[in-house]
């Protein structure tokens, strides 16, 4: 009997698949004409996405990349006026945005010009251009959010530079710029009369990173705040 019911339960199984199997098939050869046309397009979508990578981005990062080589030089001399706006035949960081958007090159003269900004004292343009820079570079990231939160600093926004600081040194945490940025974080705690939270940082940074420059000295800052903070 079991034998029998189990037999049944099986026919019922494969009947419903052939019976799923019957209308597939019937939708496809209703529908083979549209089906056609969308795996046609999503061919064409991504051929023309490979060729406008191959034959129009690449051909555009690579003038963009010379493009910058004098804003380049320029910036390292602490030219900034130059670097940010160009000379003669020579873009700037400004122009390079505009020209050439959708590039790494573009992407990267936007942090050039909120540091260049930043040293120039156009604390708003500094935080603006910072703000729109992204990248992945944990270097480049910390050295970001250092410049964000000195902007914000020097602006007299100190609870958004010590958000800056924190976010850099935690996003983009590493031996060297991580110290520099709770340091600096301490600090407008300080500013701010928040020297528990100051303390809290000077604690963090000494703990994490005693052989840092920053960790060593440490020491002084935590007593000077916990006096203040009554801790």
């Amino acid at each position: 009997m079991s034998n029998k019911t189990n037999k049944e339960q099986q026919d019922a199984g494969f009947e419903g698949i052939e019976q799923a199997l019957t209308k597939t098939e019937r939708f496809i050869e209703q529908n083979q004409q549209t089906l056609i046309y969308v795996v046609s397009g999503v061919v064409l979508v991504v051929l023309l996405f490979i060729g406008a990578k191959r034959f129009i981005l690449a051909p555009r990062e690579e003038n963009a990349s010379k493009e910058m080589f004098m804003a380049e030089k320029f910036f390292d001399k602490d030219s900034f006026d130059l670097a940010l706006n160009g000379y003669g035949s020579y873009p700037g960081f400004l122009q390079i945005i505009d020209d050439y958007g959708m590039t790494k090159s573009s992407n990267l003269s936007k942090y050039y010009a909120g540091v260049c900004y930043l040293n120039l004292g156009d604390y708003k343009n500094a935080i603006s251009y910072l703000n729109k820079f992204k990248t992945s570079d944990i270097l480049i990231g910390a050295s970001k959010f250092s410049s964000l939160g000195d902007a914000y600093s020097a602006d007299g926004k100190y609870e958004d530079a010590a958000s800056a600081y924190m976010k850099g040194s935690e996003k983009f945490e590493n031996n060297f710029s991580s110290p520099i940025l709770l340091k600096k974080a301490g600090l407008v705690y300080e500013e701010l009369q928040q020297h528990k939270k100051a303390y809290e940082v000077y604690k963090r940074l000494k703990l994490t990173y005693p052989e840092s420059q920053e960790g060593r000295e440490m020491d002084k800052y935590l007593a000077r705040v916990e006096a203040k903070a009554g801790l």
